[in-house]
């Protein structure tokens, strides 16, 4: 949990960053507000279209079984949003947070790496790999929810475990920036982040949770992506004192860029 704190520290010093870093959630949550307006409104139609064998049955049991649909429907729909509302802000706001990202690992010495590819091959790649999370986290979902009709464990366990799953998906998205950079493709990121799984829900859950409060991924996010970076050089071994002896010896002894870990 060090990592938030650091993260929201670092932006608190960097007013302008924490406010360029607001830009990509203040768009995907206008969005998604607006996404979510309309599927209220025609929450009922979809579900009135999508079961057209019921037209003939009889009051109560249409309204019922038509109302329940529709609740379970909504939900889901609110649950989906909720777990891919930091991929898709992450996606819409890829220059801005790797621009962010740039500015800590600077901020704590040395050159920030970079991964030499285009924007929009990063883009591709991100989009690809933020989808493949968002397939393993809907395939996890699935399974809690039925595991959820599981008397007590169900309604005890089962969130439970699901808040450490979703956190570290979170704590891995998040991570992804800085380590794209560096050249860490997805299975390696998510090898990574296993060997050291209590890091990563460290940080993944408490972000889980403050998401859940409306408006609060858009102030924190910025916060969130500095202390993901931090959490990466500590990962990989890189300290402040390392990159500024390694920019030296390569001003010396080679005008070579330092090679990515």
């Amino acid at each position: 949990m060090t990592y938030l704190a650091k993260g929201q520290r670092w932006v608190g010093r960097e007013r302008r960053q924490w406010g360029f870093g607001l830009l990509p959630g203040l768009i995907t949550l206008v969005g998604y507000a607006a996404a979510i307006v309309v599927l209220a409104l025609r929450a009922d139609d979809v579900v009135a279209w999508a079961t057209p064998f019921a037209d003939g049955w009889g009051s109560p049991w249409l309204g019922l079984f038509r109302g329940a649909l529709t609740a379970v429907f909504f939900g889901g729909s609110l649950l989906l949003a909720l777990i891919s509302f930091t991929a898709v802000t992450l996606l819409v706001g890829q220059p801005f947070y790797e621009s962010l990202s740039e500015r800590v690992d600077r901020s704590e010495g040395g050159d920030a790496p970079e991964s030499g590819l285009p924007l929009w091959q990063d883009l591709w790649i991100s989009a690809r790999e933020s989808l493949a999370v968002l397939v393993r986290v809907a395939l996890w979902g699935v399974l809690f929810f039925a595991l959820g009709f599981v008397p007590v464990v169900g309604q005890t366990v089962v969130p439970a475990v699901g808040f450490c799953v979703s956190g570290f998906f979170l704590a891995e998205e998040l991570t992804a920036i800085a380590l794209q950079r560096r050249g860490v493709r997805l299975g390696e990121r998510l090898r990574l982040l296993r060997s050291r799984k209590l890091l990563a829900l460290g940080f993944g859950v408490p972000l889980t949770l403050l998401f859940l409060v409306p408006f609060v991924a858009v102030f924190v996010m910025p916060g969130a992506v500095a202390g993901a970076t931090l959490l990466v050089r500590d990962l990989l071994g890189e300290t402040a004192e390392d990159a500024e002896a390694e920019a030296g010896t390569e001003k010396v002894v080679s005008p070579q860029p330092r090679p990515f870990p």
